[in-house]
């Protein structure tokens, strides 16, 4: 309530309110964009309409108060806004005047919206942004842009880009989506498998470069991890599907490791040497009761079997108590459902920890002869500690010097040259 006009009662309202439109601004822009990009029928009308509703709200609601449905005043208040602007412009362009007769006839009162309503506006807009038809760079930057509300700095930043190279692909994706006449739905069931594995593709390829990011002077992203286990609960809370749970449950269990993982100073921590009474135990009792559930669906996919391992490493409560045999067997089915050379690479680790570095390091070598991961710094680094423990040090030297020259991001390199060090001492 304003008690005064010009004292402190009214200033002290103002910082309230501001401080409200912040929090709005936070929870709901995304989903008063996605509501907008349905009624408008356009990105970049809809982007200017969020836009022009949070102006009229800084504005508006410091001397009216805050709506007791800001996310429905936002919606409306954008729509009329660019319906108003196309109106002004239709003096010079007649064009804009069948538009926003257009929008005005076919849009519904945004007040009137449920919030499933609101929610299936949000669904729509992930498998918009995700198109099989979209470049993966391009589906990954209209993401992270659109749904997480990343600048295009930020997006650069992450992947060691050009702000302007973010830039072209969505503006070159947003192009496409509307000349191509891309719909903003979720598609019919009978497309669903498909595009839900593009929609997953790329949340997992979020989570991935917040986790253990490719290039850099940083381990962890976690605005990467913490808006991919975002998104990943909101396909979860919309969509009953067992991979959606694999690949949540697959992010949580691993980010449950994030503050065991680096030193203070930002060093490198291997699985084996963690504090795992750092492990957050709430995100591993999440994970695994998602894992339950999805090892009990039908068909058993390979986002689920991977959780299954992350659950079987957070289960142990020291590395010496890793049941490697299960973790081995997991490996195995999970090379059937999706054969790839990292996948091989990774049951050759744990077959080397469950039978001896011996067998893993044949199975690597056989792997590399092939050239399959060549240039993938992993695979050497794996061979070198197999031959490092199996006391071959200039065969470990070798591949570690290798790793180091294949890698890109800096605590993984300061690894590698610590262990370079050790075998030279």
């Amino acid at each position: 309530m304003i008690l005064q006009r010009n004292g402190k009662y009214l200033a002290n309202s103002e910082t309230l309110t501001r401080s409200s439109i912040d929090h709005i601004y936070r929870t709901e822009s995304r989903r008063v964009l996605a509501t907008l990009i349905r009624l408008l029928g356009s990105f970049e009308l809809a982007e200017e309409a969020l836009h022009e509703a949070f102006a009229a709200a800084v504005k508006q609601w410091p001397e009216e108060g805050v709506p007791s449905n800001p996310r429905a005043w936002l919606v409306s208040t954008g729509r009329f806004k660019i319906i108003d602007r196309l109106r002004r412009d239709a003096k010079f362009d007649t064009l804009q005047d069948q538009i926003a007769d257009k929008l005005e006839n076919e849009s519904v009162d945004p007040a009137d919206l449920a919030d499933d309503q609101i929610e299936d506006d949000r669904l729509r807009l992930i498998f918009t942004c995700c198109h099989p038809s979209l470049a993966q760079e391009a589906q990954v930057a209209l993401t992270l842009r659109e749904i997480c509300d990343l600048t295009t700095e930020e997006i650069a930043r992450a992947f060691l880009i050009k702000p302007t190279t973010v830039a072209q692909r969505i503006v070159r994706a947003k192009s496409k989506i509307r000349d191509a006449g891309i719909p903003y739905e979720v598609p019919p069931p009978p497309e669903l498998p498909e595009r839900l594995e593009s929609v997953l593709q790329v949340i997992y390829l979020i989570f991935n470069e917040g986790y253990a990011a490719s290039t850099g002077d940083d381990l962890l992203r976690l605005d990467f991890t913490d808006e991919a286990i975002r998104l990943g609960r909101l396909l979860n809370q919309l969509l009953d599907d067992s991979e959606i749970k694999g690949l949540l449950a697959l992010m949580l269990l691993h980010d449950s490791r994030r503050t065991a993982r680096a030193s203070a100073d930002g060093n490198l921590i291997l699985l084996e040497d963690q504090d795992r009474s750092l492990w957050n135990q709430k995100a591993i009792e999440e994970g695994s009761e998602l894992v339950r559930e999805a090892m009990n669906a039908p068909s058993v996919g390979m986002y689920s079997l991977q959780a299954a391992i992350a659950a079987t490493h957070a289960r142990a409560p020291t590395y010496a108590d890793t049941d490697w045999n299960q973790i081995a067997g997991l490996y195995t089915l999970l090379l059937q459902a999706n054969p790839s050379p990292v996948v091989e690479l990774n049951r050759a680790v744990a077959i080397a920890m469950k039978d001896g570095p011996e067998a893993g390091l044949t199975l690597i070598d056989d792997i590399l002869t092939r050239g399959d991961l060549e240039k993938y710094h992993l695979a050497h680094a794996a061979r070198a500690d197999l031959c490092r423990r199996l006391g071959r040090h200039d065969d470990a030297r070798s591949a570690y010097q290798k790793a180091l020259e294949l890698a890109q991001l800096e605590p993984e390199k300061r690894f590698l040259q610590r262990r370079l060090m050790e075998l030279n001492e």
